[in-house]
C-alpha cells in the first residue's frame, strides 16, 4: 500500500480508539511515530507466513516452464508483484538485459498499469523474446518454484513479504530493500544497489556461481512462521486484557455494607 496522506489519516484515526498499534517492522514503527502515534502504543509484530503455502513444488516447476515455453534447464530470474512504478521492474529489465540469452531468462509475474511500458523497455533493450510476462497469477508457490533467482527492486517496502516467500520456496534472493531481513544474516539473500550497473554486477555474480540448490533459511521460519507470530499476537491480547481488567476489590460490596 502506498503511504499516502489518506493512509496516514486512517492510521491516526484508528489510533484514537485503540490501546495498541501493531507495526510489522521497525521501519513502520518509525514512520508511525513520525506521524504522531505515541511510541509507547506501538508493538512490533511481523507478518506471519504460512511456509507450507509457498513450499517448493518440483512438478509445478516443470508445468510453469512448459506453459511459458521456458527451457526446463534454463536459469530463470524472476520478479513478482503488481506492475507499478514503485516496484521498479524496469530497473531489473535494464540490469538483466545484457546477461540474458536462450539459457538465461527473465520471468515477470504480475499485472498493472505499466505493463505496456515494461514490454516496450524489453523491446528497447533487445530482449523482448527473453523476457516473459506471465500476467496476474494466484499460484504463487508454483511461480516461485519455476525460478532460480528472485529479485526485489522496490523503491520502498514496509516489510518485504515477497522476499520471505521466495526464501521459503528455497531460492536465493537479491533485494534493494527488505526490512524483514534487516537483522537476519543469511547467505541466501543480500541487499543490492538500486542502480542499473550495481544490480547488474550482483545478478552476474549469481549467474557465475551457477544454479544454487534449493535450501531454506531456518531463522526466517523461527521468526516469521505463522505459528510463532500467532503466539505473539495472543500474548499481546492477553496483556491488554490484563491491563484493562477492572480492580474487582473496588466494586465488591463490603460485608457490612457499602463499597470499598
Amino acid at each position: 500500500r502506498r503511504m499516502t496522506l489518506g493512509v496516514r489519516a486512517l492510521y491516526l484515526a484508528t489510533d484514537l480508539c485503540s490501546d495498541t498499534t501493531i507495526a510489522v517492522s521497525d521501519a513502520v514503527a518509525q514512520r508511525l511515530t513520525k506521524w504522531g502515534v505515541p511510541a509507547r502504543k506501538i508493538e512490533i509484530i511481523p507478518n506471519g507466513l504460512d511456509f507450507t503455502r509457498v513450499a517448493y513444488d518440483a512438478a509445478a516447476r516443470i508445468r510453469i516452464r512448459d506453459e511459458f515455453a521456458l527451457p526446463r534447464d534454463a536459469y530463470v530470474l524472476g520478479v513478482l508483484g503488481r506492475l507499478d512504478p514503485i516496484k521498479r521492474f524496469d530497473l531489473v529489465i535494464r540490469a538483466a538485459a545484457p546477461l540474458l540469452d536462450d539459457q538465461h531468462r527473465l520471468l515477470i509475474v504480475g499485472d498493472g498499469q505499466i505493463r505496456p511500458e515494461l514490454e516496450a523497455e524489453a523491446q528497447r533493450q533487445g530482449v523482448a523474446e527473453l523476457v516473459t510476462f506471465a500476467g496476474e497469477r494466484h499460484d504463487v508457490a508454483a511461480m516461485l518454484s519455476s525460478l532460480d533467482l528472485f529479485i526485489a527492486s522496490s523503491e520502498q517496502e514496509t516489510f518485504g513479504l515477497s522476499v520471505l516467500e521466495a526464501l521459503a520456496n528455497g531460492i536465493p534472493a537479491l533485494y534493494t530493500t527488505c526490512p524483514a531481513l534487516d537483522d537476519i544474516e543469511t547467505a541466501r539473500a543480500r541487499q543490492v544497489p538500486g542502480d542499473v550497473e550495481g544490480m547488474r554486477r550482483e545478478i552476474a555474480a549469481e549467474l557465475a556461481g551457477g544454479r544454487r540448490p534449493r535450501e531454506g533459511v531456518p531463522a526466517i521460519g523461527e521468526r516469521y512462521g505463522i505459528e510463532s507470530v500467532a503466539r505473539r499476537i495472543d500474548d499481546l491480547y492477553n496483556r491488554l486484557m490484563t491491563r484493562r481488567r477492572p480492580d474487582v476489590s473496588r466494586v465488591v460490596p463490603d460485608p457490612i455494607g457499602g463499597n470499598r
